[in-house]
């Protein structure tokens, strides 16, 4: 299949989610930004947007106890690439009542239909990034907590005191084969029932060859780029070239990429780094 990569490419996010705690919310960038939607790029059926919090939020919590009709992964990555594990903040999210606390990088998968957050901030010492993750709709109505679409799927039921702990990823699984870089924060292995893998890894330099050799996707794959600057959030601090289908596709900045299962996919060379930055990868449905 020959696509044009470009209309899978998002260059700008949305600012959509969020409006309505401008000037209430303080300590954190809102609205946040939605990097990846059925509006963005039609049919990539996965809604994703992220934001910096910067100081202690004011209200703390302002994220209440909700429900989704559809699985979310939620996540929380600090701006240290000599630390990649460093958050910068010490906080507690809340799943279906049990306290699940960290300090650390982290993802957390949360089935359709179970209560989760509030989510509370017990300090932060530095910027970090909080980002949610719908999975199997990228409509903004839903993951904007408004009406959403009928559930495809049965909703979750854990048995009796069921240990969310269990879905939360704070010790992330290094490749071996990949000098330990980059950091696999979900996948079926690290969460049974988890369908989705999740890598995370920082750039620090231009690459001299390819970084990424071409392949064909198995799954529908999902390539973000994520800048360290909270001041800038847009801001990548580098120039990247990535081949989709055979077709170079250039950005120097933010950036979030929808690769359909089959597509060739790759090289990526890194021509410029200016500023350490984030490449994540995001596989769909592998089971």
């Amino acid at each position: 299949m020959t696509i044009d990569p470009e209309t899978y490419l998002v260059r700008k996010p949305l600012y959509e989610i969020g409006k309505k705690g401008v000037g209430l919310i303080k300590g954190r960038q809102l609205p946040t930004m939605t990097y990846m939607s059925n509006a963005q790029v039609p049919g990539s059926n996965t809604y994703i947007e992220h934001g910096w919090i910067y100081t202690l939020p004011e209200p703390n919590p302002h994220i209440r106890e909700h429900v989704h009709p559809h699985d979310e992964i939620v996540m929380h990555f600090g701006n240290d690439p000599d630390d990649p594990q460093d958050l910068g903040a010490e906080m507690e999210m809340l799943v279906d009542g049990q306290t699940l606390p960290f300090d650390t990088n982290m993802a957390i998968f949360v089935p359709a239909g179970v209560k989760h957050t509030p989510v509370v901030w017990k300090s932060v010492k530095r910027p970090h990034v909080e980002m949610s993750i719908t999975l199997r709709n990228g409509n903004y109505g839903y993951a904007g907590r408004g009406p959403a679409p009928a559930v495809d799927k049965p909703l979750w039921h854990q048995p009796d005191s069921y240990d969310f702990s269990s879905h939360l990823v704070a010790q992330p699984r290094r490749d071996p084969a990949a000098g330990g870089r980059p950091l696999t924060y979900m996948s079926e292995k690290l969460v049974p029932g988890c369908r989705t893998e999740i890598e995370l890894g920082w750039i620090r330099q231009p690459s001299t060859s390819p970084g990424v050799g071409e392949r064909g996707c198995r799954h529908d794959t999902i390539e973000l780029f994520i800048g360290s600057d909270p001041e800038d959030p847009e801001a990548l601090g580098a120039t990247v070239e990535y081949v989709v289908d055979g077709k170079p596709l250039v950005f120097d900045r933010a950036a979030a990429l929808f690769v359909p299962q089959g597509t060739r996919l790759g090289p990526v060379t890194w021509k410029q780094v200016d500023r350490p930055h984030l490449h994540m990868t995001m596989r769909l449905e592998t089971m």
